[in-house]
């Protein structure tokens, strides 16, 4: 559950954050930006309901989990192909969140 609760956190914190960005940045609708704003508001609570016991730690490892998701954003949704250093930079990411998360789980 622990994963998948960091994922559907990073698609609220990532996909809020695009839809603000559309609306400040491209002059897309302010609707997008109330609709982002709302889904960095659920990405919060989200993130509430990982098991780990300490925020800290739980945000640090989010942190990981996010990076590889924003990879993925950019080539699917932005149309950006990621290179090799952006695929090595996020593989290093994940090995740092199983370092810090699942020695203690």
């Amino acid at each position: 559950m622990g994963i998948l609760l960091f994922i559907l956190a990073g698609i609220a914190e990532i996909g809020g954050g695009y839809l603000i960005w559309l609306w400040l940045r491209e002059g897309k609708s302010p609707y997008l930006g109330l609709l982002g704003g709302g889904a960095l508001i659920m990405y919060g609570i989200i993130a509430t309901f990982q098991s780990f016991p300490t925020f800290g730690r739980v945000y640090a490892a989010y942190g990981g989990v996010f990076i590889v998701l924003a990879v993925l954003w950019g080539w699917l949704i932005d149309r950006k192909t990621p290179d090799l250093y952006d695929w090595v930079g996020a593989a290093i990411c994940i090995v740092g969140v199983f370092v810090m998360l699942y020695p203690r789980s």
